[in-house]
């Protein structure tokens, strides 16, 4: 996710930074047009710039944590393989979930 993230436009990269943020911050209550449930516990969260939509789909682990499984842009609808890429990664993340937590020192090392 966080080479994706950083691959992007310095512009699409700020916005799709904000919208994390809003999910850090809403959680749950987070609704359309921000976010869209796709299903078997995948979620996807939108931005768009200058007519292009990019998607960062995740899932919740327990209450707290937000686990986002990876980015991409589309055009229409969000791809069946993308969807099935965040199912694998959620069985991942929920089997060993202490190993894939992110610590945000980490990032500020960078």
């Amino acid at each position: 996710m966080l080479e994706w993230l950083y691959d992007l436009p310095n512009n699409v990269s700020a916005k799709c930074v904000s919208r994390i943020d809003r999910l850090a911050e809403m959680g749950h209550e987070l609704r359309r047009p921000e976010v869209d449930y796709l299903r078997d516990g995948i979620y996807e969260l939108r931005a768009s710039y200058q007519g292009v939509h990019y998607r960062m789909l995740y899932f919740f682990s327990g209450r707290d944590a937000v686990v986002i499984s990876h980015g991409f842009s589309k055009e229409r609808e969000v791809p069946e393989s993308e969807i099935k890429r965040a199912i694998t990664r959620k069985r991942v993340v929920e089997a060993r979930f202490k190993r894939y937590t992110f610590k945000q020192e980490k990032l500020d090392a960078q």
